[in-house]
């Protein structure tokens, strides 16, 4: 279990993470969403001590992370895959690592298995692709098999089998009953992951909710219908008390309503439905919509100006 309390990290007049409290619970998958600049990255360091906190306090199973012995057995993490010494071979980084940290030597050839690298356990560091680097971080983050996970965007590199084990992985983990904490832009596999979400915007606690929850709060639900007897329907759930919009597409929406009663009602009256389908917003519609306020880098979608680069270039030269 990770407890935050208060958590706040000030550089200068900048606030990083703002007064931050919540836990991260063992045996589900806790998704942790931001925008960017959100303070995901100094929220995780600070979990990790490799930040001191300006206020507040995180504790990992009820202590700070500097007071374990032998913290890999306690907390494993992938934060920055390329934090590897690249003169070294994958065995010998991770060899390192258990040898300092009281691990068994045994443990090494085990998680080399579980990522996938057995067959390039002697290679150098520096001649792995982003998605063998990512693997091989992932294999640091198992490798005291510590009853706490945490992945700052694991998924980053991996080709689509690499993703699929992934999420899988995190999912047996929690299954065991560990504390799996995991960060990600992608929102789409995080909808295929994740139990539970904390989502931060500018450092504040914008939501701390299970999945369902989260997007169920943050869009609209409702059923859309399309029927060729548009009007009898229409006098149906209007004598039903169903309140109905008509949307630009000839399609009927009924907010908030529930898709059995209305084909019950349908079917009462003997009227020919060719659709009847409950929308829900995916998580990362309900995401942009939480986080609206909270975005510190808009982007513009719009056309970049004309511009004509060999006129420019002409006046660079007279200018020269």
């Amino acid at each position: 279990m990770i407890e935050l309390s208060g958590l706040t990290k000030r550089y200068g007049q900048k606030v990083a993470v703002d007064n931050l409290t919540f836990t991260v619970r063992p045996g589900i998958v806790t998704g942790f969403l931001g925008p960017n600049g959100a303070g995901k990255s100094t929220t995780m360091r600070m979990m990790l001590g490799l930040d001191r906190p300006t206020a507040g306090d995180v504790r990992i199973d009820g202590k700070h992370y500097d007071r374990l012995k032998d913290p890999l057995k306690y907390i494993g993490a992938l934060l920055d895959a390329k934090a590897v010494h690249g003169g070294r071979s994958a065995h010998n980084h991770l060899l390192c690592l258990a040898q300092s940290n009281g691990i068994p030597k045994r443990r090494v050839a085990e998680v080399l298995d579980t990522v996938g690298l057995t067959a390039v356990a002697g290679k150098k560091a520096k001649g792995f692709s982003l998605g063998m680097g990512q693997r091989l971080g992932i294999a640091g983050a198992l490798l005291g098999d510590p009853r706490i996970l945490m992945f700052d965007e694991p998924v980053n590199g991996l080709d689509p089998e690499g993703i699929h084990w992934i999420r899988n992985l995190m999912k047996s983990l929690a299954a065991q009953g560990r504390t799996v904490f995991v960060s990600s832009h992608l929102m789409s596999e995080m909808a295929l992951t994740a139990d539970h979400l904390v989502v931060i915007g500018q450092g504040r606690l914008l939501a701390d909710t299970s999945m369902s929850g989260f997007i169920e709060e943050n869009s609209r639900t409702y059923v859309r219908i399309r029927t060729p007897q548009r009007e009898r329907l229409l006098d149906v759930l209007h004598d039903a008390g169903v309140t109905v919009v008509e949307s630009g597409s000839g399609a009927l929406e009924v907010d908030g309503g529930k898709a059995e009663h209305i084909g019950e009602l349908a079917a009462q009256h003997q009227i020919v439905l060719h659709e009847l389908s409950p929308q829900q917003a995916s998580l990362e519609e309900a995401f942009m919509r939480l986080t609206a306020e909270s975005v510190e880098y808009h982007a513009h979608s719009g056309p970049a100006p004309d511009r004509d680069w060999g006129a420019s270039r002409e006046t660079w030269k007279k200018v020269g």
